[in-house]
């Protein structure tokens, strides 16, 4: 898992640039960043989403604003129609045009402030991502000269939304010392693809090549928490992506993620998101 720098072209007719993505299989795990602010409207895919510290579970009709190099990804784990691909609805801004947006123009002075806070990513509540999705979706239909009308008006209603949640705890810059950085990544992978079998911490410092005083530091440095915080953050967030996207019971959900005490699954969930699993399925088919 690479927090790679993405280079996005800059677009030389139009003020942002819209990447239309579908895809049949999956969303698949790409950590990266870039200088440009992000808005992606997810659609027809539910899975987990990491935005610096942040790891949760997304739904059809996702709306988050990253900030500017603030490392980002979304993973999918399974599709809301099967038939159709999942589908990402990306708007990039470049740092300097935001930088700008209220030059002359009083009336994107709430707009720019949105993209100030943006730094830890922003969640946008699912009435406001249903009302634009029309919207967003409509951009696709148009020439790149032709969108900033409409991107302008997204861009306002999005900055009059009171219902808007942080992501990310603290904001996660990458490294760039490489052998950090390899480091670093062979253990994310090796976590990602071996969490549920509950991977020890010798394990993971031998991959490292560093002590366990070594491999803890390693992760203060990049990630701001310790490994067990990541590998239970991780787990949670894979846990809720099942508990909204399956009808399996909460004790098979529990092994499913690597938890073999059901009590102890309860409580690292109530711990991390404030309620029960069973209270956080509820919810979620409420639609609260």
């Amino acid at each position: 898992m690479k927090a790679v720098l993405q280079k996005i072209p800059r677009a030389t007719n139009a003020s942002s640039i819209l990447l239309d993505r579908r895809l049949d299989d999956s969303i698949p795990f790409q950590w990266h960043h870039h200088p440009e602010f992000e808005l992606t409207l997810t659609l027809n895919s539910r899975g987990q989403r990491f935005i610096g510290d942040h790891i949760g579970a997304y739904d059809d009709g996702d709306l988050v604003l990253v900030g500017s190099n603030l490392p980002h990804t979304w993973h999918s784990s399974s599709k809301i129609e099967e038939a159709q691909p999942h589908v990402a609805l990306v708007l990039w801004f470049h740092p300097e045009w935001v930088e700008r947006l209220d030059e002359g123009f009083v009336e994107l002075e709430g707009v720019k402030a949105m993209f100030e806070r943006s730094a830890p990513g922003l969640q946008f509540s699912t009435e406001v991502a249903a009302r634009l999705r029309p919207l967003f979706e409509g951009l696709r239909r148009l020439a790149p000269e032709e969108r900033l009308p409409d991107v302008l008006s997204l861009l306002t209603i999005l900055a009059r939304e009171q219902l808007t949640v942080p992501l990310s705890s603290r904001v996660v810059t990458p490294s760039g010392r490489s052998v950090d950085r390899g480091r670093l990544d062979r253990v994310l992978d090796h976590i990602h693809l071996n969490y549920a079998e509950n991977p020890s911490m010798d394990e993971l410092a031998d991959l490292a090549a560093l002590s366990l005083s070594g491999l803890h530091r390693l992760f203060l440095r990049h990630l701001n928490m310790p490994v067990s915080e990541y590998l239970m953050r991780l787990r949670i967030g894979e846990a809720c992506a099942l508990l909204t996207g399956s009808g399996r019971s909460i004790a098979h959900i529990a092994e499913a993620v690597g938890y073999h005490s059901i009590a102890n699954f309860n409580r690292q969930f109530k711990v991390t998101k404030g309620m029960t699993p069973r209270q956080f399925r509820n919810r979620f088919h409420r639609g609260v």
